[in-house]
């Protein structure tokens, strides 16, 4: 029992000093994370602008509904990047700060050290999507007074971890493939930005599409989000949301750690952990 507490409070310790380390060098690099945040509020303002430009087309909408509605979509689309982001950057951070052999031999398991950098862009997402949803719906001046923002929240700590699982899965990119593995992780993401009603419903989609749409979690955390923001739903109201992201989650946390492992052996076999190109 004494050996499992110990073994249990190393691993602990280890998960709170890959997170410290990210919170210094997002404080190192602060004014670039300054800079795109910017950028990402012009970005969701342009992207929601279109709700504003169809009553001056002629269109005849609830044009409040339609705002939130790609606002929603943006928004979490931002912390979906964000999450991927930082999971398919965790081999290029390390190569770029000069430290990739030091952390791949340090005493932490692979787990520990994935879902530290999981917890980390978990945290550092969520602060970054309410301030960018803050800013926007303040801009056109949003009343979401029905709004269930306790419901929201859940639908998305749940899809955070189906979104962890996959991000995992494109870590292994970089690592593989110094030239255009951090590349393809960004192709992957955008072929996610396809499928999962962003920004129109999933049923515009073809058949073969629509059915791609349901093993990706962001196509229910989008509908339960915007069921909680739109109508007030409650947490028992959005878990037909819930539950495939439950299951989602239960399948790419183990496939991610998988894949990463397998990759991490190929990179250490061919020499691939200190190239950069």
């Amino acid at each position: 029992m004494r050996a499992m507490s110990l073994a249990l409070r190393h691993e602990l310790i280890g998960l709170g000093g890959v997170v410290e380390r990210n919170i210094y060098l997002v404080k190192r690099y602060i004014w670039w994370d300054v800079a795109f945040f910017f950028w990402t509020v012009a970005n969701t303002l342009t992207i929601v602008f279109i709700a504003k430009g169809i009553p001056a087309a002629g269109g005849k909408i609830d044009v409040s509904r339609v705002t939130t509605i790609l606002l929603v979509g943006a928004v979490i689309w931002a912390y979906l990047g964000i999450i991927f982001e930082i999971l398919t950057e965790t081999v290029a951070w390390e190569r770029w700060e000069g430290t990739i052999e030091y952390t791949f031999m340090a005493p932490l398991s692979r787990p520990v050290h994935l879902i530290g950098m999981g917890l980390f862009a978990i945290g550092y997402g969520v602060i970054r999507a309410s301030l960018l949803f803050g800013v926007v719906a303040a801009f056109f001046g949003l009343h979401l007074h029905d709004a269930n923002y306790a419901a929201a929240l859940v639908v998305l700590m749940v899809a955070s971890i189906s979104f962890i699982g996959i991000g995992m899965m494109t870590a292994v990119l970089p690592l593989i493939s110094p030239e255009k593995g951090t590349q393809l992780g960004f192709v992957a993401q955008g072929l996610l930005l396809v499928v999962s009603g962003v920004y129109y419903p999933v049923s515009v989609l073809p058949g073969w599409l629509q059915a791609v749409a349901k093993i990706s979690p962001a196509t229910y955390a989008l509908r339960g989000i915007r069921h909680a923001i739109l109508n007030g739903a409650s947490v028992p109201d959005v878990w037909r949301d819930i539950w495939p992201l439950l299951v989602i989650g239960a399948v790419s946390i183990p496939l991610g750690f998988a894949i990463f492992h397998r990759g991490e052996i190929y990179a250490k076999r061919h020499g691939m952990l200190k190239r950069s190109g």
